[in-house]
């Protein structure tokens, strides 16, 4: 089982570090990219080549800080995947608005970039108040949120299997909402399911304490 585990990990982590590090070089080596996204490259020479890299960077920062929490460089690794996060959800807005592929689609990255900003915000002040678990909670959440650039790639590849050629930008529009929205509700669920879980002994304690009492 502990072996299981480990490569689906391990896995995981390789498919993140191929997506990020793709996402990266794509700043320059972009001979290949859709005409979609060379219009964009074209319109933004320099503002859509720092979103590629800060993005790509964001999906190695931020599972590189939660993987050190309890360690003595969580917190450098923390605030600099949190300037690198900045930088990639301000760039993210007027890449997503600038010659959108669709106006839905334009919605949803804008939604991310925002949701991802806020979470990071969030997350900041949680911490610096002594209010670790819900700082935990922003974090995991964020991830979420960061990881729809890797699975919005997934998605997209994946439709041109079973998708017509005359229905990608429904789908495409579809995705960009998807790709982030559902990882971050899965989290949160998740999060939800935990809390309950941490508050359910507390509650039987109470109750036993109150049965225990003379009338």
């Amino acid at each position: 089982m502990a072996i299981s585990r480990r490569l689906i990990l391990a896995v995981l982590a390789a498919f993140v570090i191929y997506t990020a590090l793709r996402g990266i070089s794509e700043s320059w080596n972009n001979d290949g990219f859709p005409e979609s996204l060379a219009v964009k490259l074209e319109l933004m020479p320099f503002l859509f080549p720092i979103h590629m890299i800060s993005g790509g960077l964001a999906l190695l920062l931020v599972p590189l800080t939660i993987s050190l929490r309890f360690k003595r460089w969580h917190k450098l690794a923390g605030r600099i995947a949190a300037a690198d996060i900045l930088i990639a959800g301000i760039t993210a807005i007027p890449v997503a608005l600038q010659a959108p592929v669709t106006k839905i689609s334009a919605a949803g990255f804008t939604a991310q970039a925002i949701t991802w900003l806020v979470l990071l915000a969030l997350g900041v002040w949680n911490i610096r108040q002594g209010r670790a678990m819900a700082h935990r909670a922003c974090m995991l959440m964020l991830a979420a949120v960061t990881s729809g650039a890797m699975f919005f790639r997934v998605y997209l590849a994946l439709s041109k299997l079973v998708i017509p050629p005359n229905h990608f930008y429904d789908f495409y529009a579809a995705d960009a909402w998807i790709a982030w929205g559902l990882p971050l509700v899965a989290v949160a669920v998740w999060l939800e399911l935990e809390k309950r879980a941490k508050n359910r002994p507390l509650i039987k304690h109470n109750n036993r304490v109150e049965q225990m009492r003379p009338n």
